[in-house]
């Protein structure tokens, strides 16, 4: 999961812990990204059971996800996410400005990933 300043000061906040010991447990960094750490016993370290234990804190990308730039521009890459996320093809239609709004914060924030 990419990281941008604001998400790490965001959930830094929500954790209640200084920014520096926020990245040292929980972020990469090469260069100009940053990402969590993936640990060994799960995908992310605020998933649990019960869903986001950082929910209202979550970094853009996760608050983003499914409306990716990559996945609202290939119906092959929504279909095949769709075989996995329970949200996709579920719940009130969501009308492709807003999608496209979401995948827009998400090219601003990550510009490294969608040159």
């Amino acid at each position: 999961m990419y990281l941008t300043e604001d998400d790490i000061t965001r959930l830094s906040d929500h954790l209640k812990v200084a920014v520096p010991d926020f990245e040292r447990r929980y972020v990469y960094r090469t260069k100009n990204i940053r990402r969590l750490r993936v640990p060994r016993h799960a995908q992310c370290e605020f998933l649990e059971s019960g869903g986001c234990s950082v929910h209202e804190a979550k970094p853009t990308q996760c608050r983003t996800f499914p409306y990716w730039p990559e996945l609202l521009d290939s119906r092959r890459a929504w279909h095949k996410t769709g075989s996995w996320c329970p949200g996709i093809g579920q719940g009130e239609l969501v009308n492709i400005e807003s999608a496209n709004a979401q995948a827009e914060v998400m090219r601003a924030a990550h510009p490294h990933l969608y040159k």
